[in-house]
């Protein structure tokens, strides 16, 4: 490692990286089942508006709010405490890959500082974080008006170069500076090649097809955390 180097971060992709599934469409199902069950009626819609993102008639960050509004509603922060605690303790329990646990368990013993950076919400992001012993998160924040959860971005939605971008930004807010920093990246997705080309490290993970032909073409190593 380089002389000077001050700071050792490692940033960490969630869904599919820390997780084995996605975790946002499951958790609006986890929300719609425990906290208003008559919205699953509304999954045909958003199965229409999963089309239309298809179909580019919708981008991603629309899909995500227009999906919130249909199964999520306008919750009070108050009322979600509890399902997303549980939430979290059902992703900790079911929706977890060991390696990615022993891997950070393997950072921190290291000395690196363990930061999540996830195009999913802040929301349950925070509550899965505290569970992993985290308490670094970069994610895709939402509008809070009057004590109430808007299905409505706030900023970017953290994804891809956008990601990269939360990334620098967090780097600047606490005064870390680049060239003292060692940093590892890890992520399954083709999405976060910007995130991976900021590393000294960078790792994909279970990749699929095309994320394994930019880490070769790229020279990254590939780890295989099995489900």
């Amino acid at each position: 490692m380089a002389l000077g180097v001050t700071a050792k971060l490692a940033f960490y992709d969630m869904d599919r990286t820390i997780t084995v599934h996605p975790t946002y469409p499951r958790f609006l199902l986890w929300m719609a089942v425990h906290t208003a069950p008559l919205r699953l009626a509304l999954l045909p819609v958003c199965a229409l508006a999963g089309l239309g993102y298809l179909l580019r008639i919708i981008n991603r960050e629309q899909l995500k709010q227009i999906n919130q509004a249909l199964l999520l509603g306008i919750p009070t922060v108050a009322t979600l405490a509890g399902p997303i605690a549980a939430h979290a303790a059902h992703v900790m329990a079911r929706n977890v890959r060991p390696g990615a646990l022993e891997r950070i368990t393997a950072d921190r013993a290291e000395g690196y500082r363990i930061i999540i950076a996830t195009a999913s919400y802040r929301l349950y992001v925070d509550a899965i974080a505290r569970a992993l012993g985290i308490n670094d998160v970069i994610a895709t924040d939402l509008h809070v008006a009057h004590g109430a959860v808007q299905a409505r971005i706030a900023g970017h939605n953290c994804y891809g170069p956008a990601k990269a971008q939360m990334i620098a930004a967090w780097l600047a807010e606490h005064k870390f500076e680049r060239g003292n920093c060692h940093i590892r990246c890890y992520s399954d997705h083709v999405s976060d090649v910007p995130m991976l080309k900021m590393a000294d490290q960078a790792f994909v993970t279970n990749p699929h097809k095309s994320m394994r032909q930019v880490a070769r073409l790229n020279g990254w190593p590939e780890l295989d955390w099995p489900g």
